[in-house]
């Protein structure tokens, strides 16, 4: 017998064989009905105040040769207004991850605008760059698009927390946001990340005009992983003028809310990461979504290049909460050949 939470009233082993119907029942509960199923949860495998701080920094900005429908910097979006910038110099970026840290980051993500990561001299910065930063005593992420296993496998032993590359969406509705890369690209890029040991951190964006079924069908594929994400990013689409989703109006933050503890149920023991869309989030509206299941957030006032929440606010927020810092320690590492698969 299954419980709503995702786990064997038995022996509360996590779910992997969910199915799209009963993510989309979850989603549809009463509000006040699935955040207190979601917190129940929440509680049952993580530290209810314990909130980790990561920050994203994009290292080689714009050019990207993708036409993601959301992302200002793909070169196909001619109208955004946004400079093309060169890779950066690893001490720079060790830097700006040293500053993180004095502000209270315990996480460092690293994006680069590629396609798939080629080798040579730029990924052999980004292996310096990684090591830098986990001598820094911080866990490390990056975002670099396509990967070999050899890349991956140099990835793992340069210290490499976590692999970034999201599913976006369903695969319903992915062919009308991407067109450049399939899903299957993604998912095998994901099976890639996972047989080297390394934590895959996958979750996706809503607001991008697709339906309540479209987001269950996105964490039914992300809740068939064995095992699961240990990290869930949870976007909300920042409309970005140029881009062809630039004119959509924003979310509902209630949608949102939604969306964090429907991954929470879900997904019980993965960090549920609230990312981007936080900065048009009042404080109440990101306090329900911490309690519906989240416990991590970008922490800088900027995602990449679009706006995040003022820092200041953050640290006013955080100590309202009374929130301790947090991590991936709640789970351990995937073991080091493990599949990535959905269910």
């Amino acid at each position: 017998m299954t419980a709503a939470d995702g786990t064997s009233r038995q022996d509360s082993t996590t779910r992997h064989d969910w199915t799209t119907d009963e993510i989309l029942a979850l989603h549809e509960l009463p509000l006040l009905e699935l955040v207190g199923r979601a917190n129940a949860v929440h509680r049952r495998h993580h530290d209810p105040n314990a909130v980790q701080r990561a920050s994203l920094l994009s290292i080689k900005t714009g050019g990207c040769p993708e036409d993601c429908a959301y992302c200002p910097q793909s070169a196909f979006h001619r109208e955004v207004e946004l400079s093309r910038d060169r890779l950066m110099d690893p001490d720079s970026v060790v830097a700006l991850a040293a500053t993180a840290k004095a502000a209270g980051a315990e996480r460092f993500c690293m994006g680069a605008a590629w396609r798939q990561v080629r080798d040579g001299r730029e990924f052999d910065a980004v292996l310096a760059m990684v090591r830098g930063v986990r001598a820094l005593g911080m866990e490390a992420c990056v975002t670099l698009g396509m990967l070999q296993p050899h890349q991956a496998r140099r990835l793992a032993e340069a210290g490499l927390t976590a692999y970034n590359h999201n599913l976006d969406t369903s695969p319903e509705y992915y062919p009308s946001i991407i067109t450049t890369r399939t899903y299957e690209d993604r998912l095998k890029t994901l099976a890639t990340v996972r047989a080297e040991g390394i934590a895959l951190c996958c979750g996706g964006i809503i607001g991008m005009g697709e339906t309540a079924r479209d987001r269950a069908s996105m964490l039914q594929v992300l809740a068939g992983f064995a095992p699961h994400p240990e990290s869930v990013p949870i976007n909300a689409l920042v409309p970005v003028p140029g881009t062809p989703l630039g004119k959509r109006r924003r979310i509902d933050p209630l949608e949102l809310v939604r969306m964090v503890a429907t991954a929470r149920l879900t997904m019980p023991r993965s960090i549920v990461r609230l990312s981007a869309g936080r900065a048009n989030l009042n404080r109440e509206a990101q306090i329900l979504c911490f309690v519906a299941g989240a416990n991590s957030m970008f922490y800088g006032e900027t995602l990449l290049i679009t706006p995040n929440a003022d820092t200041g606010e953050d640290a006013a927020l955080l100590q309202a909460l009374g929130a301790r810092p947090g991590g991936d320690g709640a789970r351990p590492a995937p073991p080091a050949h493990a599949e990535a698969r959905a269910g």
